[in-house]
């Protein structure tokens, strides 16, 4: 007797500026999956409203009790839950902690990784403490604007500078400060995203993307790409229209390609991730030890959704490295039976 497929949720959408590229990624990662092995569904929540595509151009609802959906008049419980939210609830540790309490395996890291890795402030504090360099950085609240005055931003983190949203998963409300007279717009901005901002000191440098992800059996961490963009930093413009050049692998020596590698699998471990995770970084000139110019690698964000259209960094990481996508997420998949 033929074993039954089981039965994936590709769950997209979500509640944050990024709800239309997570349904992109979705529709990658349905291209990508291996249709012979599992039965894959794409599930697009927003808020409370969470329906299930049914490949026949109709829809039925999510019955939120336990996942489960109505197809042909019978019940239909789903085996596992591949998340590609780009922000709240899937990138910060709320649907994960639904997923947990109904018993359904997913593809991301826990509840408090999530939580973490979402806010770029709490997670940079974090990381400091083991030892991994980070760039400089403030926390404002909003309602407490007045705590952290615009000359102690200009004395303790330097201009030009970065304010962008803390907790957020999406290249919105980020803005790139070069005087002190932008410092209260671009928090405002941020605000409009996110109720903590940060604001963090400008680092010169190489802007590489690295993806990893582990198993039982093994580490495969990815060749990085360079993101090369002509605007005044890799905002939602480079990131999604086109104005940015992607250079995988990148452009950068062998032995920083070896430590950058081995820094994503130790910060991987560190956290204790699950799935497929994405680490930005900037690659700036530092002196070592011995006085002589060396690759100071510099961690920006995790990334533990990470994009997955046909163009997103992970599927051309994996292309550089000569694996496939099926491979990689029947990798994830299995990694959780």
């Amino acid at each position: 007797m033929e074993q039954e497929k089981k039965k994936i949720a590709i769950v997209c959408g979500g509640d944050s500026s990024e709800h239309d590229v997570s349904l992109r990624s979705a529709q990658g990662l349905y291209s990508f999956f291996d249709k012979d092995r599992y039965d894959v569904y794409i599930v697009a929540i927003k808020g409370l409203d969470w329906n299930v595509d049914l490949g026949d151009g109709t829809t039925s609802r999510i019955d939120l009790n336990d996942f489960s959906f109505m197809n042909n008049g019978q019940k239909t419980f789903f085996d596992y839950a591949y998340i590609t939210i780009h922000g709240t609830p899937g990138e910060n540790g709320i649907l994960q902690g639904y997923f947990e309490l109904i018993g359904i395996p997913y593809s991301t890291s826990g509840v408090l990784v999530e939580a973490m890795t979402f806010d770029k402030f709490v997670l940079n504090q974090y990381l400091r403490g083991y030892g991994v360099t980070v760039a400089d950085s403030l926390l404002i609240r909003k309602g407490y604007e007045e705590v952290v005055s615009d000359d102690e931003v200009e004395e303790r983190i330097g201009m030009p500078c970065f304010v962008k949203p803390a907790a957020d998963g999406s290249s919105f409300g980020v803005s790139k400060v070069k005087n002190k007279d932008q410092l209260a717009p671009a928090i405002r901005k941020a605000m409009l995203e996110s109720s903590d901002v940060m604001v963090e000191s400008f680092i010169e440098g190489t802007e590489i993307s690295i993806g990893c992800y582990k198993t039982r059996e093994k580490t495969v961490v990815f060749p990085a790409t360079e993101v090369v963009t002509s605007n005044e930093f890799f905002d939602y413009d480079a990131k999604y229209n086109g104005q940015v050049k992607e250079i995988t692998p990148a452009r950068i020596n062998d032995d920083t390609a070896r430590r950058v590698a081995e820094l994503t699998s130790h910060i991987y471990d560190i956290l204790h991730c699950n799935g497929i995770i994405r680490i930005d970084y900037i690659i700036s000139k530092g002196k070592g030890k011995d006085g002589q110019e060396v690759d100071k690698i510099n961690l920006l964000e995790i990334n533990t959704t990470p994009g997955m259209t046909l163009t997103s960094f992970i599927p051309q990481q994996v292309k550089a490295a000569g694996l496939k996508m099926s491979d990689v997420l029947t990798d994830i998949v299995e990694n959780q039976f």
